[in-house]
């Protein structure tokens, strides 16, 4: 089958499902290249606003509203014991005028949502199979698929992963940094209701983070060392519910685990570039990093979100070249800055030294103190830019008055 008009997204994560919708949705033929996801996948993906506007778009809020928690309120709490401790720190939507920052989403749901928007959108070919190789040139990519065909087009979405075979396939070269932390990640019920309040504590190993889900149960990601998150992976029920019960202060009181344990070994990846060769790069073929303050999808959906306009406004031809760099200049401040925000804290944490302690302990303080902080890094939060230019704004509507 040969339509060099189209574009072949590889990789059936979020990522993929949601670039194909979006492709689809600017009349972009799309082959998609994938087998079909796990039910089994127990973890939660908390999407802030800007992201559930945009899948809202592609026609998925509404299937996943019922299976959702709002985020209402966010609070980082330093519970290490190392001499110097910040404050704990609250972040309410209130504050900025919304009633919640996003919804926390069961992967599985977000899923199967995605999939059945998917098979009812008739520009969407779905292979369920993988990519063997890949002939990439100058006029459009080629993929040898391991159920023996052939497909052309004209540009290849990468969103097959950390290890993206296609980003490697590009000549795209990575810049990868291992970390001494895996993450636990598991759901658990618990005795007093949790408000749709979020918390992330800050630990010496990493932050342990309860995020909320549809009545008094919560999703958790609790970052350590690689071995003791065997260690804890191995408790039974009853012994892994009480050290999640000291870990959280009983603040949700009893906890009850539920069945699922997952475990993920800790990395930062970034690309040296974000597209080149008529490939282009969304999810985590274009970022990892730590598990801190819900960047993953979000950030791979302003991916998506980008790449579906540089294509809608430019197509992708003849002039594949401007949409490549195009996309790479629109991705990289956004990138770069939240992937060494999140990179600087996770390392705060891990260290012992003094200065390190210091600097996070005034700077979360800081921020915490004051209310037009606040609002900034909570509006930044959501969407880059958005925050300085409310402040913008509200400096030149004072200066009016």
């Amino acid at each position: 089958m040969k339509d060099r008009s189209r574009v072949i997204v590889v990789g059936t994560g979020p990522a993929g499902l949601i670039a194909a919708l979006a492709l689809a949705k600017a009349d972009i033929p799309v082959l998609l290249v994938g087998p079909q996801p796990p039910a089994s996948d127990r973890r939660t993906t908390a999407l802030m606003t800007p992201a559930l506007d945009f899948i809202d778009g592609i026609g998925v809020l509404q299937r996943l509203e019922k299976v959702a928690a709002p985020l209402k309120v966010m609070r980082i709490v330093d519970a290490t014991r190392r001499l110097v401790r910040s404050p704990v720190v609250t972040f309410r939507a209130a504050e900025i005028g919304a009633d919640h920052f996003g919804l926390n989403i069961p992967n599985s749901d977000l899923s199967a949502a995605l999939q059945s928007a998917i098979d009812a959108a008739p520009s969407i070919e779905w292979r369920r199979t993988l990519v063997d190789k890949w002939d990439i040139r100058t006029e459009g990519v080629k993929a040898f698929l391991a159920d023996g065909e052939q497909v052309d087009g004209l540009l290849a979405v990468a969103a097959d992963g950390r290890l993206s075979p296609t980003r490697e396939a590009a000549g795209i070269k990575t810049v990868t940094h291992s970390y001494p932390q895996s993450a636990l990640v598991f759901n658990f019920s618990h005795s007093r209701p949790h408000g749709f309040v979020s918390t992330e504590f800050h630990t010496e190993t990493g932050p342990f983070t309860q995020v909320p889900l549809p009545g008094d149960r919560s999703s958790l990601v609790w970052v350590v060392k690689p071995e003791t998150a065997q260690e804890l992976s191995r408790y039974d029920d009853a012994e892994l519910a009480r050290s999640v019960e000291d870990k959280m202060q009983s603040m949700l009181g009893r906890v009850v685990v539920e069945p699922g344990r997952q475990i993920y070994p800790l990395s930062a990846t970034l690309p040296l570039r974000f597209a080149q060769n008529r490939v282009v790069l969304v999810g985590e073929a274009a970022h990892v990093f730590p598990p801190i303050g819900a960047q993953g999808l979000n950030l791979g959906i302003r991916d998506v979100r980008d790449l579906a306009d540089i294509v809608s406004k430019n197509g992708i031809y003849p002039e594949h070249e401007s949409v490549l760099q195009d996309y790479d200049r629109r991705r990289r401040p956004d990138v770069m800055a939240r992937a060494s925000a999140v990179n600087l804290l996770n390392l705060s944490l891990l260290s012992d030294l003094l200065p390190a302690q210091v600097a996070r302990s005034a700077a979360l303080g800081f921020v915490g103190g004051f209310a037009a902080l606040r609002a900034l890094f909570m509006r930044e939060g959501l969407q880059p830019g958005s925050g300085l230019a409310t402040l913008a704004s509200d400096l030149r509507e004072q200066i009016r008055r």
